[in-house]
């Protein structure tokens, strides 16, 4: 018989992992990786050069063995992984302070530690969010300091993604600034590749089909967010990003049309991510500072 899971809270009271130090060197090649996946004509960046907002999630990247993945692909273990049993996870948003941006080329230091940790209920039952706190710094001073709320459950949802929500059909481009992407699954394997993201909802559409239920392969949250701020990097790129918040709403999938829009206003900007079906799956605001 099996047993049935008890509150998501009782696994995390004595739960208290210790903050974490980690280096890279931030090379120049996973930039050139990523732009090429855009279909930049260039490298965004150089060496020494400022890296744009967000694009350190390119580095600091985990590799565990495959015999330490799950049959989703997430790891089953981690530092920071809370202990919930089949712990099912999905990024939920996050916010970003940038003092300076970091510089490509140079070592940085990533200190990480646990943030808070609470219990909700949600549509598909209990869920557990844990905000988990990364500074970065490079020559001794701190460059960036970031927060991301990661959402996690036990067990899989009963209830299947909508097979008629795959919509191919375009936004209407809304704003000042747009975007557009069609995401194949090429793309999404290669972003799986470049952030060492493994879950398989991402490149496996049997799996993200036929198993969680989706209508197809899942675009990933991290990359929506970036696309967002592609937006503030293309269409204003004297202004520097001072703050951002994003939050990841409802998931795209592999063949719809997404386009991401943006609004200016004054020292902020408005942004999202928006199919036929949808004006937003993620939003995001970024503050800048004074011209």
């Amino acid at each position: 018989m099996q047993r049935t899971p008890g509150p998501l809270r009782s696994y995390v009271e004595s739960w208290a992992p210790e903050a974490v130090t980690d280096v890279d060197d931030l090379h120049a090649a996973p930039v050139a990786a990523l732009s090429a996946l855009l279909d930049e004509p260039a490298p965004v960046a150089t060496t020494g050069e400022p890296l744009p907002p967000l694009w350190h999630w390119l580095y600091f990247l985990r590799w565990p063995a495959r015999r330490d993945l799950g049959a989703d692909g997430h790891p089953r273990h981690g530092h920071f992984l809370p202990p919930v049993p089949d712990r099912q996870r999905m990024v939920a948003g996050g916010r970003c302070t940038v003092e300076e941006p970091l510089r490509l080329g140079e070592r940085a230091e990533r200190v990480s530690s646990l943030g808070a940790v609470t219990t909700k209920r949600g549509r598909s039952g209990e869920l557990l969010f844990v905000t988990q706190r990364h500074e970065l710094r490079q020559r001794g001073r701190t460059c960036l300091v970031e927060e991301q709320d990661i959402v996690y459950r036990s067990g899989r949802t009963s209830t299947l993604h909508t097979r008629a929500a795959l919509d191919p059909a375009t936004a209407r481009p809304d704003g000042h600034w747009h975007l557009p992407l069609h995401p194949d699954p090429p793309l999404l394997f290669r972003f799986s590749a470049l952030t060492a993201n493994a879950h398989r909802i991402h490149y496996d559409a049997p799996y993200a089909r036929d198993v969680e239920g989706y209508p197809g392969l899942v675009v990933h949250g991290p990359l929506l967010a970036l696309l967002m701020l592609e937006l503030v990097r293309r269409d204003a790129p004297s202004r520097r990003v001072l703050s951002l918040s994003y939050r990841l709403r409802s998931p795209v999938f592999a063949g719809e049309h997404l386009l991401a829009r943006g609004t200016p206003r004054d020292d902020r900007a408005d942004l999202s991510v928006a199919t036929h079906r949808d004006p937003a799956h993620a939003t995001a605001e970024v503050t800048f500072t004074e011209r």
